[in-house]
């Protein structure tokens, strides 16, 4: 039988060291044992992991975005359930309300998901209200940078280029990193040299990670 929501959030608890203060307190429980219960829970069914969406507990929500993740990485997972994960995530994305839930799951259940299929909904992500759906947006574009395939994160970085929250500022820097260390260094270059004066300053040092110090040193000088 498919594990229920209910015996995940009882398995959860009994992680919790002796002594917690309360119902939603998961100090002491590691995020390693969170997914490593989520991996043994992976057969949940969508209907169920939005059941765990649906809690006010943060250590729940995570092994809700991590069971999906799970799944999405599963090549022997149907496409039926793929895209069942795939919508779950955009119609409750209000319970992905944190960068690390996004970052848990964006780039396989929404990704991996639009490699074969049109990505015009990344650009509604990037426009956005929600920081968490705008953060999204571009590192779903992940999936697409290693293979090769860049435009959508250059289109989406070019939108978010003035977004005001530091959230979204570090998930663009790490996506033009990706495309210059990965794929192409020069249409990060590219990049940098028409918006390097606009980019908030977080933004800026994480795209220019890998370059040179004098390079760094050059596009921080221009802002």
């Amino acid at each position: 039988m498919e594990t229920s929501a209910a015996q995940f959030v009882e398995r959860l608890e009994a992680l919790r060291p002796p002594g917690a203060a309360g119902p939603d307190d998961y100090h002491g429980v590691a995020m390693g044992q969170i997914f490593g219960l989520a991996r043994e829970c992976q057969d949940m069914s969508p209907a169920e992991i939005e059941r765990l969406l649906d809690s006010p507990v943060h250590a729940v929500r995570v092994g809700a975005v991590s069971i999906m993740d799970f799944q999405a990485r599963d090549r022997k997972r149907p496409a039926e359930r793929k895209r069942e994960l795939y919508e779950l995530y955009l119609r409750r994305h209000d319970r992905i309300d944190t960068w690390d839930l996004v970052d848990r799951s964006a780039i396989w259940v929404v990704g991996e998901y639009l490699v074969d299929k049109p990505r015009d909904v990344l650009d509604r992500l990037a426009r956005s209200d929600s920081p968490m759906e705008r953060r999204t947006a571009i590192l779903a574009t992940f999936a697409f940078i290693r293979r090769g395939e860049l435009d959508d994160a250059y289109r989406i970085a070019e939108l978010l280029v003035d977004d005001p929250e530091d959230t979204v500022h570090k998930a663009v820097g790490w996506m033009l990193r990706e495309v210059g260390k990965r794929v192409d260094r020069d249409l990060l270059v590219g990049f940098l040299d028409e918006f390097a004066p606009r980019m908030p300053r977080t933004m800026l040092s994480y795209a220019t990670e890998h370059l040179t110090p004098d390079e760094r040193a050059d596009y921080r000088a221009r802002r």
